[in-house]
């Protein structure tokens, strides 16, 4: 008998009261890797999704449900490659260290990603990308590569600058939720991004959220902070409906 994998377990788990998800495997430079894409219009607009580094999973596979329930197409990514989903903090370290340390692998496999969605028929002319924690430095890094989107956004994401680059190649508007007491992405380097961006004339709009900390919108986690998951959420909905037609 055929297993499912691990995620197609969670789809079969997860439940959608818009439209049946499904997961999706593509491949970037002869590496199999499996999203998740559910699209409730052909026309309505793409949120490319990145996940933490957890790898993608069911938290993704729920804001992904929760955005096609307000009319928006989305492509959940998969950065590590078909049926890696990290589980020790070492192991997590050691795939996202190594996606850090090697900028142009991750920019490909960001654009695999935005092309698979395309294949799907998503419409990538007229689409946002949004990550959390890891996730979250990811779409900045494919902001910085130039990438023609219409907006970037980072839910309690890593905010440092690598050596080397700069904003001026950003094409579109970036929204950053942060957490005031996030312990592991500092205020000093949120300072830093918003000196960058405005140094850049790159349109953005930056919110700290007291009390939150470092993945405050981790549902059942022990940092999961609600008022700033609420409030921060409200923020991107409003976000998407402006910057996507």
């Amino acid at each position: 008998m055929k297993f499912l994998s691990t995620l197609s377990c969670l789809l079969l788990l997860a439940t959608s009261a818009v439209a049946a998800g499904s997961v999706v495997d593509y491949e970037v430079d002869g590496v199999i890797f499996e999203g998740y894409y559910v699209a409730p219009t052909v026309a309505a607009p793409l949120v490319l999704m990145i996940h933490d580094w957890d790898g993608l999973n069911g938290y993704e596979i729920k804001r992904a449900e929760m955005l096609a329930a307000l009319g928006y197409t989305v492509f959940a990514a998969d950065l590590f490659g078909k049926g890696i989903r990290p589980a020790s903090i070492d192991e997590k370290r050691q795939r996202t260290g190594a996606l850090y340390a090697d900028r142009p692998r991750l920019r490909a496999l960001l654009q695999g990603a935005l092309a698979a969605a395309k294949k799907k028929g998503a419409r990538i002319d007229n689409a946002v990308a949004v990550g959390y924690c890891f996730g979250g430095a990811a779409v900045l890094e494919m902001a910085r590569s130039g990438t023609e989107l219409k907006g970037f956004v980072s839910f309690h994401g890593g905010l440092d600058l690598p050596p080397g680059q700069d904003y001026t190649k950003v094409r579109g508007s970036v929204l950053i939720l942060h957490g005031t007491a996030d312990s592991s992405v500092s205020m000093d380097d949120f300072a830093a991004l918003a000196i960058a961006l405005e140094s850049a004339a790159v349109s953005h709009e930056m919110i700290t959220y007291s009390g939150a900390p470092h993945a405050f919108t981790v549902f059942g986690s022990e940092r999961y902070h609600q008022e700033a998951d609420q409030k921060s959420w409200r923020r991107f909905v409003d976000y998407l409906a402006v910057t996507l037609r």
